[in-house]
């Protein structure tokens, strides 16, 4: 009855707009494309700046100037709309390679008071050849980053180029959250808690490891694992009301998720999944396992997923307190409604943006895209 369940999860497409269903519950509602045409044109999107190539990651300082990540290695302020010619300098080593390279970046919750900048992005810092995900932090003084702290890097080092995560967030204890893909080594990493990959960790915003980790007293596990069994999550944030923190990520073909992250939990990656191997070939004949989490939605065909917030700003009154993401394959966002921890309902807005790699909720109360090849897109209700 379960997995009967899980299958009536909608099933993202270009031509339609399909509700979506809680794998726990199986309910089900549908949105017109009439509907989904008037929540589009509740917003118009405007250009900020177009010489970001992959923007990856953004931030809005206390002044009101936008950091951002660009994916081969570089560090930019955007200031009114303008992007300042000079790069931030400071930054560590990256190896900037397929899908590696600069990635997230998330201020402190009290970054007022102590001004403290994390950023993941892919190192080689090391003995083994390749490279993997780490975690640092570091103060911005002017255009140069200062008293920069190494909080955690995945310790085996790959020569893979993709599936490197990675996204940051803060829960309301202040607990630092981030990802690491699989690295390309689906059969190895995800589920092995001995070894770095597929995997979500939690750390103190020190970096020192919290006592209560699900896996602090397990023999030879890595005791920064909050959660395993993941493909590639490039997706995580925290729900402002209930605290909890949610996550999507890459399926192959087919299979991306909506995840609800808990302590301890295996989300299944690679021995459940509703995707398919590339080149349409499977690898595995179950979509269920005892002691493996079903997701709160999945996408069949894929929509590439990127980017991950609830909006909370009063300028989007229609939107608040619901997830927006984006979809690197389909050129749109996506607008997810919860009721408690499952999810009832999807709709697809602004169709045609561009492939969108980050959705950020700047402290000014806008929303801002990154759009591959484009830049950031400033999003604006119609009544501003």
């Amino acid at each position: 009855m379960k997995q009967q369940l899980a299958k009536t999860l909608v099933l993202s497409s270009m031509v339609s707009l399909l509700a979506a269903c809680s794998a726990s519950d199986g309910n089900s509602s549908q949105q017109s494309d009439e509907q989904n045409n008037d929540a589009q044109a509740q917003v118009k999107v405007m250009p900020t700046q177009s010489d970001v190539v992959i923007p990856w990651g953004m931030v809005q300082l206390s002044n009101d100037d936008l950091l951002v990540s660009e994916r081969t290695g570089k560090l930019r302020l955007i200031r009114n709309g303008v992007m300042i010619d000079e790069e931030i300098t400071g930054l560590p080593s990256i190896v900037a390679n397929n899908q590696g390279g600069l990635l997230d970046i998330a201020l402190h919750p009290d970054y007022q008071q102590n001004g403290w900048i994390y950023f993941t992005f892919s190192s080689d810092k090391g003995d083994d050849e390749g490279s993997n995900t780490a975690l640092i932090r570091a103060r911005l003084k002017e255009f140069a980053l200062v008293d920069l702290e190494w909080l955690y890097k995945g310790a085996e080092n790959s020569e893979k180029g993709h599936h490197y995560g990675s996204r940051i967030t803060f829960d309301k204890q202040g607990f630092v959250y981030f990802s690491i893909g699989d690295r390309g080594q689906r059969d190895a990493l995800p589920q092995d808690i001995s070894v770095d990959g597929g995997k979500i960790y939690r750390l103190h915003d020190d970096g020192r490891i919290p006592a209560d980790n699900p896996f602090v007293n397990v023999e030879n596990a890595k005791p920064a694992i909050f959660s395993y069994g993941h493909r590639n999550p490039q997706g995580l944030t925290t729900h402002p009301v209930t605290g909890a923190v949610w996550s999507h990520e890459h399926g192959p073909k087919g299979g991306d998720e909506i995840n609800r992250i808990e302590a301890g939990k295996n989300y299944g990656w690679p021995v459940i999944s509703y995707g398919v191997n590339y080149s349409g070939t499977s690898f595995t004949d179950i979509t269920e396992k005892d002691g493996m989490e079903q997701p709160k939605l999945y996408w069949d065909p894929s929509i590439a997923p990127s980017g991950l917030i609830f909006v909370t700003s009063d300028k989007y009154p229609e939107w608040q307190n619901k997830m927006l993401l984006g979809s690197m394959k389909f050129n749109h966002l996506v607008l997810v409604t919860l009721d408690g921890n499952n999810v009832v309902e999807q709709q697809k807005l602004l169709e045609g943006i561009g492939r969108v790699r980050n959705v950020y909720q700047g402290r000014d109360g806008f929303i801002y895209v990154g759009i591959d090849g484009q830049g950031i897109k400033k999003l604006v209700p119609e009544q501003e």
